[in-house]
């Protein structure tokens, strides 16, 4: 009997750590912004973005600021990208040029902060949480 015991204590007291382990696994619910890809079109280099929200809030729109830094790491420009509507559960794509750049001369991009986000028809401060930033490219993404 004693051997059964020890066997039960034993597993119990390790489901505590493993449920500790897997939620510090998991991330916090937000945004992920992924720069997919980047393909020079017509004088411009057109960036594509995945978004995926996962804040269980539908965002009717979110804008951002973006900073655009040449492959030098010298600053090109600031503008604002309209991520237009990102509702919840549902992955988005979304295409931006940036003209007068070519994407082999495009180094990093820098989401510099939100310009605006509406959620219900009102401003939100759920844009504000820092998303969740990756790139598949050679263009660096910073946030």
């Amino acid at each position: 009997m004693k051997f059964h015991r020890s066997a039960i204590v034993a597993i119990l007291c390790a489901l505590p750590i493993s449920a500790q382990a897997q939620s510090a696994n998991e991330a916090e619910p937000g945004l992920m912004v992924e720069l997919n890809a980047v393909q020079d079109v017509e004088g411009a280099c057109r960036l594509t973005f995945l978004v995926e929200n996962e804040t269980h809030a539908s965002i009717d729109a979110a804008s951002y600021q973006v900073v655009i830094f040449d492959a030098a790491g010298v600053f090109e420009r600031l503008t604002l990208f309209g991520f237009r509507e990102l509702p919840a559960g549902r992955p988005r794509v979304r295409q931006f040029d940036v003209r007068n750049i070519t994407c082999d001369n495009l180094g990093r991009v820098l989401i510099n902060g939100v310009s605006s986000c509406i959620v219900d028809g009102s401003e939100s401060n759920i844009c504000d949480q820092t998303p969740t930033l990756r790139s598949r490219t050679e263009v660096e993404l910073l946030g």
